[in-house]
């Protein structure tokens, strides 16, 4: 889409607030209006690069020709603004996570609902190539029936020293990185339902919020996914690995391709023992060239831009939102799920109400 470009103006200059700025510079859909942030140093910054900032919220709030506000503030202020945006006639899009609970997010879609407005989030990693990757390779069936899933992101910097760490504006991993890979997952898993949650939270470098965590989630029909965020890692596990009933695929890192591993013929003859550390092992033996096949598969090219012009299409009545209401009631119970479950230390039963319906 290249006509009719739709104005958008961004509250919250930090981070991400600057991402989304730099992305419209070449938009093919929207065109940035301008910028809001309660710190007025960080207006002025915009200014300096020649990006208009607003007075005040009531002024871009106010500025007709806005048809679309992104929200890039710290989390516990998605709420209040994504309300107050929609009510003044804007549609919405709400940096990750959506809000910090069920309860909030319930009132942002009531909201969406009564001014009849656009509200969504934005989940940016579903353009991630090793996750296209991933989750061609469940949909494409060959490994053979996938009961093992794990997806990683490990660094060794902990938490940024600003608000991501203080639990009232709702810091912590499973929040930051556990909202992009959950999402992910169930990306991925996308033919059945949740049965139960297990999380364990690391407080390594931070005693208020967790700094990483271990999160398994039990599926329907066997198939178990483990999704990890570290912070104090220093050697880092593969990205993503998958295992099938005549596969597994691998993804090393972000900029790696995927090496996936085929199992031509289960059975092989006069498997010969190999020397391991101090003993002998036939079951843990490499398996003859003859009985499996690799192949290399190359990172697909992503757009994440399509994310906006989804949104504008969605707005014009063109196609539907890629990032559903439901879509985010079903991550933030799974993010709660994991909270109970690391406040109780066992697994939690999960009612997958919110899981869409595969015929």
């Amino acid at each position: 889409m290249s006509e009719n470009k739709k104005k958008v103006a961004v509250i919250g200059y930090g981070g991400m607030g600057g991402w989304h700025t730099r992305h419209f510079s070449d938009s093919d859909c929207v065109e940035l209006a301008g910028i809001w942030d309660i710190n007025e140093s960080r207006c002025e910054l915009a200014e300096s690069r020649g990006i208009h900032a607003y007075s005040s919220l009531e002024e871009l709030l106010g500025d007709a020709s806005v048809e679309l506000v992104t929200i890039a503030t710290p989390n516990d202020y998605h709420k209040p603004l994504a309300i107050e945006a929609m009510k003044a006639g804007k549609n919405v899009i709400s940096e990750k996570p959506v809000t910090l609970n069920s309860s909030d997010l319930e009132e942002m879609i009531a909201a969406s609902k009564k001014y009849g407005k656009l509200f969504t989030t934005h989940q940016n990693r579903r353009w991630d190539a090793d996750y296209i990757i991933m989750r061609y390779l469940y949909k494409k069936g060959e490994l053979g029936q996938v009961f093992t899933v794990e997806s990683r992101v490990q660094g060794s910097r902990g938490i940024p020293g600003d608000w991501r760490g203080q639990k009232a504006h709702g810091g912590g991993m499973i929040l930051d990185w556990g909202v992009h890979l959950i999402d992910q997952m169930v990306g991925i898993i996308y033919d059945r339902k949740i049965t139960g949650v297990y999380c364990r939270c690391d407080h390594i470098t931070n005693a208020e919020v967790d700094d990483g965590f271990r999160l398994d989630l039990y599926f329907e029909r066997g198939v178990t996914a483990r999704i990890e965020v570290g912070t104090n890692h220093f050697v880092s596990l593969a990205r993503y690995y998958m295992v099938g009933t005549s596969g597994a695929a691998v993804i090393q890192d972000w900029h790696s391709p995927c090496r996936e591993v085929l199992c031509t013929e289960w059975n092989e003859e006069n498997v010969v023992p190999v020397v391991t550390a101090a003993g002998l092992t036939k079951t843990m033996a490499p398996r003859d060239a003859k009985t499996t096949e690799e192949r290399i598969i190359e990172r697909p090219v992503t757009d994440v831009h399509d994310f906006y012009r989804n949104v504008c299409r969605a707005i014009d009545g063109k196609e539907n939102q890629l990032i559903t209401h439901d879509q985010l009631r079903r991550s933030m119970k799974i993010m709660e799920a994991a909270f109970e479950s690391d406040r109780l230390g066992a697994p939690v039963k999960f009612e997958d109400i919110d899981a869409p319906r595969v015929n």
